[in-house]
Parts: C-alpha cells; sequence; structure tokens
C-alpha cells in the first residue's frame, strides 16, 4: 500500500495506533498495512486539515481499478444497518482510503489475495471541514452582545392559599391538612 503523501489528523493517527496494538497479537493480516500508514504518514492537527483530504467519517467518491466510481463513509468500524453506505477503516480498501486526498491513489491488498489500485476522486462530505465552516467569528470588544432568552422560566404555579410550614434545620415541620373525610390510608 503506498501512503506517499497520506496525511492524517492525530485524532485519526491516534485511532489507528490503537487499532494496531489491539490487532497485533492475534496476527490480523492488516497488521502491516496499519504499519506502513503510521510510518509514513504526516500528522497534521484536526483543525489544519485540508479539506480535500478522505479522514475518518467522510464521505468519498472513489474507484478500484477499471471499476466505477463508488460513494462511501470512511468509519471505524462495521455498523448495522448501514450495509453498503460505511466502508470501515478495518477494511484494506477503507485504510487505503484514510488520509489521501483528491486526485491520489494508493495500491492496496485485496482479501482473496492480489493487489489493487485505489484513487480518491473527490471528498464530498469531511467533517473538519464542516465544522470550521459552522464556527461562528469571534466578536470585537467593541459589539454589543446578544439578547438572548434565558435558559429557565421560573414558573410560580401553586395556589393562592399555600403557605410554607418550615422547621428549623434537622427539626420536625408542620403538615397542613385541610378537613375532610379520608385521612389516608390506615395501619389497621
Amino acid at each position: 500500500m503506498s501512503t506517499a503523501g497520506c496525511c492524517l489528523t492525530a485524532k485519526d493517527y491516534s485511532i489507528l495506533e490503537v487499532m494496531l496494538e489491539r490487532r497485533r497479537g492475534f496476527g490480523d493480516p492488516i497488521v502491516p498495512l496499519l504499519e506502513r500508514k503510521l510510518a509514513e504518514a504526516r500528522v497534521v492537527l484536526v483543525d489544519s486539515v485540508d479539506a480535500d483530504v478522505a479522514t475518518l467519517n467522510s464521505r468519498v467518491l472513489f474507484r478500484v481499478g477499471g471499476q466505477p466510481a463508488e460513494t462511501r463513509t470512511l468509519i471505524q468500524q462495521d455498523v448495522r444497518g448501514m450495509v453498503g453506505l460505511g466502508l470501515p477503516l478495518t477494511t484494506p480498501l477503507g485504510l487505503a482510503l484514510l488520509g489521501l486526498a483528491e486526485g491520489e491513489g494508493a495500491a492496496f491488498e485485496r482479501r482473496g489475495g492480489g493487489t489493487d489500485t485505489v484513487v480518491l476522486d473527490r471528498v464530498l462530505y469531511q467533517p473538519e471541514a464542516a465544522r470550521q465552516a459552522k464556527q461562528v467569528p469571534e466578536r470585537t470588544p467593541m459589539e454589543a452582545p446578544e439578547r438572548r432568552r434565558p435558559a429557565l422560566v421560573l414558573v410560580h404555579s401553586a395556589g393562592d392559599d399555600w403557605q410554607p410550614h418550615t422547621a428549623p434545620l434537622g427539626g420536625h415541620g408542620k403538615i397542613l391538612h385541610r378537613g375532610g373525610d379520608d385521612d389516608g390510608p390506615s395501619a389497621a
């Protein structure tokens, strides 16, 4: 697998490190791919990754060999209910795509044997870029603060005849009982 130009966020790098440690003891065939990916990757802060780089949870458009283009979301592991939508990092193809920039390709070993090449055509959605687009610019000190509604509103819903019957801390308070025939449950 070629990882030349591979760019991983610090978060994605950490996830791959944990994957490697967990899989190393079981002789998992993806271990050599993980080791190479980690050894050759350029690591950047989450806020510094380019929008055209495939990161974890990115939706990507890619081609494998001469096949038609596919769209998938790079996910950490298999998730039930997402059949065909997600591409886990636990697969050679998913791992090969992670960290590629648009137009870059990487060779990967197919599980059945042999190698193939994947090319990242486009990053359709990247969570880091979406988060940066939503960030509100900081206000200058001269700007007036926004008017906001209070988070909580106190509502007094007790009747007009409500009176507190309190006792000193640790003492016994009185219970106000308004007449009536029912004195409550009995111990009979």
